[in-house]
This record gives C-alpha cells, sequence and structure tokens, in this order.
C-alpha cells in the first residue's frame, strides 16, 4: 500500500533519521572542519563520521495490524514511511536511528485526506485496540511522535496530518485567521503575506512543524518578549478525539471559567488531533533594527539581557549566545558572549529603543570586553 499523501512544500523526501531533506546537510570538507573544532575544544582524540541509516538496511517487524478495505487507501506500510514515523528530531532519537533501532516503527501511517476521513481512521483504531499517535512535521525532541506505546495495544498507527493544510478563511477586521493544523510554517506565512498579516511565531522547527503541533506542544517562538507562546495567539480550535469533533467557541475574551480550549494547548497529542484552529494574527512588521554586542563575561551578558527584560523595551529578539555556542555557531572565537538584539515594529521607526537597549548593554561591559558588533536598520519597504 501507498499513502497519498504529499508535502505541499517539495518532491524531495525528508531524512529519516533527523531534520531535512535526503541529500542536504554538510559536506565532507564542512564536518571534518567541525570535528576539528569539537576535537580541539574537548580534547578528543578520535573522530568517526558515522554513516546515516538507509531504508534498505533497516530491520522493521512485520505490520501487526491491517486497515479496512474502505480506508485502504488513507494507510501506508512502505518502509520509508514507517521509518520517519518512528522518530523525533532530538539527540537521542537521533542516537538511536544511526544505531539502526527501528524496533518501534509504527504498524501503520495514516494519511487522512481530510477531516470524516480522520475520524474513520480514529474510530477505527479505537476498534482495533491500536495506539493513535498525531503526526504534524515530526520536530518533536520530546518524544511525542514515538510509537513506542508499551504491550496494552495490538499495535500502532501513526496518524500524519499533512494533507489537512492551509490558511482557509482570514477576519481583517479582527485581525484573526482559520487555519488547518497540518500547516507547515512556512506555507501558513506565505498564505498570510499577501493579505499584509503574519502569525509571528518562529520556533526552531518553523520549517518542519506544523500549527497543530505548535499548539499541541504549546510551542514557544524565538520572539522574546511579549507574544511568545504559541497560546497566545489561539482563539478556538478544533479537534477530532475518539469519541467525535470537538469545537471551541471562537470569543473575544470571557470570565465564563476556564477556556475549554486551553485544555488542547500542551496536550501533547493525547486528547486528540488538532485540524484546525481561529489564531490572533498581526501586520507584517515594516520597521526593524537590531545589533549584536558582545562580552567578555557570560554573568555581564545575563545581567544585561535582565535589564532589558525588565525595562518595558519589550525586544523582538534578545538572545544569549554563550561563549561556546557563538564558536559553534560561527558567529565567534569562543573568548565572548553574544547577545543578540532586534526591535520590530508596523507602526514606528525603532532608533530610540534600540538606542536604550545599547546604553543598557554598555552599563554591564568589561572595559577591555568587546562591545558593539553589528549594527542594523531597517527601512519600510513597500508590499510588506
Amino acid at each position: 500500500m501507498s499513502a497519498n499523501g504529499t508535502d505541499g512544500q517539495t518532491s524531495a523526501r525528508r531524512k529519516i533519521w533527523g531534520w531535512g531533506l535526503e541529500g542536504e546537510g554538510l559536506a565532507a570538507g564542512e564536518i571534518e572542519q567541525l570535528a576539528g573544532t569539537f576535537a580541539g575544544r574537548w580534547e578528543i582524540d578520535a573522530n568517526r563520521v558515522l554513516e546515516p541509516p538507509r531504508v534498505d538496511e533497516l530491520e522493521l517487524r512485520a505490520p501487526r495490524l491491517a486497515p479496512p478495505a474502505s480506508l485502504e487507501t488513507a494507510f501506508s506500510t512502505e518502509p520509508y514511511e514507517r521509518a520517519a514515523h518512528t522518530y523525533g528530531r532530538s539527540f537521542r532519537d537521533l542516537v538511536r536511528a544511526f544505531r539502526r533501532d527501528y524496533a518501534h516503527a509504527p504498524d501503520l501511517v495514516a494519511f487522512p485526506r481530510g477531516e470524516g476521513e480522520l475520524v474513520s481512521v480514529l474510530e477505527w483504531c479505537s476498534g482495533a485496540g491500536a495506539a493513535a499517535i498525531p503526526f504534524g512535521g515530526g520536530s518533536s525532541v520530546v518524544g511525542g511522535v514515538e510509537p513506542d506505546v508499551g504491550e496494552g495495544y495490538r499495535g500502532t498507527v501513526s496518524v500524519d496530518v499533512r494533507n489537512l493544510a492551509g490558511v482557509l478563511e482570514i477576519d481583517p477586521v479582527s485581525r484573526a485567521a482559520r487555519i488547518a493544523g497540518g500547516t507547515l510554517g512556512p506555507a501558513l506565512e506565505a498564505q498570510l503575506k499577501p493579505h499584509g498579516l503574519t502569525l509571528r511565531h518562529f520556533p526552531q522547527s518553523f520549517e518542519w512543524s506544523t500549527l497543530g503541533g505548535w499548539i499541541a506542544t504549546r510551542s514557544g517562538g524565538h520572539f522574546a518578549t511579549l507574544h511568545t507562546h504559541i497560546d497566545e495567539f489561539v482563539e478556538a480550535v478544533r479537534v477530532v478525539t475518539p469519541r467525535g469533533v470537538v469545537q471551541t467557541r471562537r470569543l473575544p475574551g470571557s470570565g465564563a471559567g476556564p477556556s475549554a480550549e486551553r485544555l488542547f494547548c500542551g496536550s501533547e497529542g493525547t486528547l486528540g488531533v488538532i485540524t484546525e484552529a481561529w489564531m490572533r494574527v498581526q501586520p507584517r512588521p515594516r520597521f526593524r533594527a537590531g545589533a549584536s554586542v558582545c562580552f567578555a563575561g557570560f554573568g555581564d551578558a545575563v545581567e544585561a539581557a535582565r535589564e532589558l527584560a525588565q525595562s518595558g523595551l519589550y525586544p523582538a529578539n534578545c538572545r544569549l549566545l554563550g561563549h561556546e555556542e557563538a564558536l559553534l555557531s560561527g558567529s565567534g572565537d569562543g573568548s565572548y558572549a553574544i547577545l543578540v538584539l532586534g526591535f520590530e515594529s508596523a507602526d514606528h521607526e525603532l532608533g530610540p529603543w534600540l538606542a536604550r537597549a545599547l546604553e543598557i548593554c554598555a552599563g554591564h561591559q568589561r572595559p577591555d570586553g568587546c562591545r558593539l558588533r553589528r549594527l542594523r536598520h531597517h527601512r519600510p519597504r513597500p508590499g510588506l
């Protein structure tokens, strides 16, 4: 059996063992250079470059389940799909993948082509005694997508929601959008852009994670202050559960007890599959300003970041790279920490905000430490 699901983004396949697409990644020379950096930094004597796993060399257990004929085209038993839905993207997952340990590969992978088919898939799983595990982009680093469910089930089904994708409706007056749960980050932003809007939620996994996954994991984005967690944007959700469909009310605000949609924010897929959500969106920024500031002492940088966080300036970006992170990311040579600052607005120039932020940083720098590294100002551009 083969599934009809597609990424909706590219024809290249995703890696079964890590981030990105097959054929992408560091070149051999870049890997050797990185290995030399590791060896010198941590005094490692020898480096071995391991080859990533290939589907044709994996020993996958025979599927213990067979879908009903009425749903057969929605399922896949392809070795590639089963392997690709075995792990998330944590370091622990990477290690086990390179050991060729795919003992808990799902028996089946479902690609429902609509909410109705998703309801049927979950109903069948309930009747068959199968564990159903929602799968968005597969970027989990806490084991949420791993089909290791113990002995209490007859088998496992990874439910991939890639076909339930797209920006479905926009309310420009209230600045809200109804978005399908399987929408990947880049597609979501691309479809909001013509309307001059953005969700403004950019987790590290942005390229390979979905709106439903963000809500289910209570994702945090890269923006440092104000709206950072995904639940701050959620107005209402629609969820398919083994008992039926749940849809919460879309309200501007309510004081009538707990908000039902909050039950699903951070639920990690245990309560159902999020198929849609009404999300608060924002105008796309037209003004940006930023700088990178370096500190000889990490503690000094921490104090600067603390004062910035408590200043009321609300930087969009206030990321601190320690000495080693700066080295390994290629941002520095390991002798200083780097504080990355950024401000953005859809309404006004940001020079005064950045100037005050740099004053705060200067107050925490040592006389012999390096100071401002890079300054960026972006004037508004038409069409943004």
